[in-house]
């Protein structure tokens, strides 16, 4: 039999890894050290690989080859479909490993992977998992990699089989991911090793299940799966294991409590507009009558080049980007249609718009393009806010995190061609930023505000200025989001060891600035605090999110007791509904 990996091997493996992460998410989520169950590392991993495999079927389905596909045609729809699909820092990282490994088969134009092209994977996908990252840290996920593909390489160079390169890499895996707490103090505080490299040896455990054929459902090791799955030839849907997940409850806010204002210039996001000027700021009506977009596909670079050529030679504005599976093509021409055969004759257009600029409503030779905005929101009451503010919402919170592609989806759902996206949590900053870049392959000038938290979103939004520039809007809710300082109470769900000291099961943490800063037994006395020390460098505007599960007079004793402390800020509340959290906090 030869030493092979194959296609139907390839949906195998992502299969199992995919039913390996649903039956142990839990278990991975539970790793994460922070003591309040916000930890979704095994979740995040589950979804951002059930998502993939949904969006890779729906590709197959469409081209009629559901379990036909050759590896490259697989490595090529995984590829795009993982990287949309990635939710958290954990999410957009796999993407990255899986995207390296999927990049080697695709350049190799490889039918089948020998051991040595399996272990250049490996390699190629650790190398683009640390590239991702600004700042890499030893003890992660990228540790467990590395080693793992360092592993896989010396093995292939030894003239080892696939069996002997994915058993080098899980041994050299696992003994890494060993080895975190010694990288990391608050791994060893804990007493746990890293949650995405425990998912990076869930993965590399899958690719040797699917090599050695050894599958169990008795083994005590990560993972467990049946027998039926080793005679699987397709993408297939499998069920998840695992807790399902709660709805979360929208609480009663308290009756006296004043109302964030959701109305006036400043709560205002504009829908699109076409920008009147062209790319060198002339005013329309100078150069050529229509403007022309498509996206291209089913083409080649030889056909881009030949395209780019003809139409620039028909009009100006000429914008051919993306690739190399999509193109997205922008022109202003006098001859539309034959904007458009030039792009019949190089590939397969579609979504094609032609507009002619005099049929216009109305001159807007000195306006600029009005923005679309697209907001996260881990609550109800906080998603009705941001769509009263005009924003398109996408859901995200803990264990819920928004992937890359509904971001995508939300940004084209805005219809607009200038759009600001507001993640609302650190978590969902690199999959807002990988959104982005996606969008501007679709022509779509996308920009990511770093709101890192709730609140700091509210505070982005309170500046947004419809009638200003991109730029101008940017800037301004870039301050407003850094410069608003937050805090929040919780209740601890577990024993484990914090910035101030070991917390149990029960007791109320303060947090301030993302750390937890000190301990406490009552949420309003907590809450008081927190806002003492975010206070304690000034403030004007204090900004209460309430929880699902906080007490309906929460609020109101919190505004109270602020307004004995410090009677010269003003508090609003908003009944966000966010779980975990029965107060968010937001000083400006």
């Amino acid at each position: 039999m030869p030493d092979l990996f194959t296609a139907a091997d390839a949906r195998h493996w992502a299969l199992l890894t995919r039913a390996a992460l649903a039956a142990r998410r839990t278990e991975i989520d539970a790793l994460n050290v922070f003591p309040v169950p916000d930890g979704d590392t095994g979740t995040n991993l589950y979804l951002t690989f059930d998502a993939a495999i949904d969006e890779v079927v729906a590709m197959h389905e469409s081209a009629g080859r559901l379990g036909e596909a050759t590896l490259v045609d697989e490595c090529r729809s995984l590829k795009r479909a993982i990287l949309l699909s990635a939710r958290g820092n954990s999410g957009v990282i796999v993407s990255q490993l899986v995207g390296g490994l999927c990049e080697t088969v695709i350049d190799r134009g490889a039918d089948a992977v020998d051991p040595v092209l399996l272990a250049d994977a490996f390699a190629r996908g650790a190398a683009a998992a640390r590239a991702c990252v600004a700042h890499p840290q030893e003890g992660t996920i990228l540790t467990v990699a590395d080693a793992g593909a360092a592993a896989a390489v010396e093995a292939a160079d030894a003239g080892g089989s696939l069996d002997d390169v994915c058993a080098a890499a899980v041994d050299a895996a696992q003994e890494a991911l060993a080895r975190t707490p010694d990288q990391l103090e608050a791994l060893r505080h804990a007493g746990v090793v890293d949650a995405g490299g425990a998912g990076c040896v869930l993965m590399l455990e899958s690719f040797h299940r699917v090599v050695t054929g050894r599958w169990t459902t008795t083994d005590e090791g990560l993972l467990s799966a049946g027998p039926a799955l080793h005679r699987r030839s397709e993408w297939r849907h499998l069920p998840a294991s695992g807790p399902t997940l709660p709805a979360a409850r929208v609480p009663t806010a308290a009756a006296d409590a004043p109302a964030v204002p959701a109305t006036g210039p400043a709560w205002r996001a504009g829908l699109s507009g076409h920008d009147p000027l062209d790319h060198e700021g002339e005013a329309i009506g100078t150069g050529p009558a229509y403007e022309v977009m498509y996206l291209l596909s089913d083409t080649t670079e030889e056909a881009v080049k030949a395209l780019t050529s003809t139409l620039d030679g028909l009009g100006d504005s000429l914008l051919v980007v993306g690739g190399p599976e999509l193109w997205n093509v922008h022109v202003h021409v006098d001859d539309p249609g034959a904007a458009v055969e030039a792009g019949v004759t190089a590939g397969r257009p579609e979504r094609i718009r032609i507009t002619h600029f005099a049929s216009q409503v109305a001159s807007r030779e000195h306006t600029t393009s009005r923005l679309g905005v697209v907001a996260c929101a881990a609550g109800p009451g906080v998603e009705a806010l941001f769509e009263e503010a005009g924003a398109v919402v996408v859901a995200s919170g803990p264990a819920r995190r928004a992937s890359a592609g509904q971001l995508l989806d939300a940004v084209r759902e805005t219809g607009a061609t200038v759009v600001v996206l507001l993640p609302g949590d650190r978590d969902t900053l690199m999959a807002a930023e990988i959104a982005a870049k996606a969008a501007s392959g679709e022509g779509i000038d996308a920009h990511v505000v770093p709101a890192r938290t709730t609140v700091q979103a509210i505070a982005a939004l309170a500046v947004l200025d419809p009638a200003g520039s991109l730029h101008t809007n940017v800037v301004a809710m870039t301050g407003a989001a850094v410069s608003t300082r937050h805090g929040a109470v919780t209740v601890a769900t577990k024993q484990a060891l914090t910035w101030a000291g070991v917390c149990h099961p029960g007791d109320v943490l303060g947090i301030v600035d993302g750390d937890v800063a000190f301990l406490g037994t009552d949420l309003v006395e907590a809450a008081r605090e927190v806002l003492g020390r975010l206070l304690s460098a000034g403030g004007e505007l204090v900004t209460l999110v309430v929880g699902a599960d906080a007490e309906p007079d929460l609020a109101t004793r919190t505004a109270a007791a602020l307004d004995h402390d410090r009677p010269d800020v003003e508090v609003v509340v908003v009944d966000g509904g966010q779980p975990v959290y029965p107060l968010l906090i937001g000083v400006e």
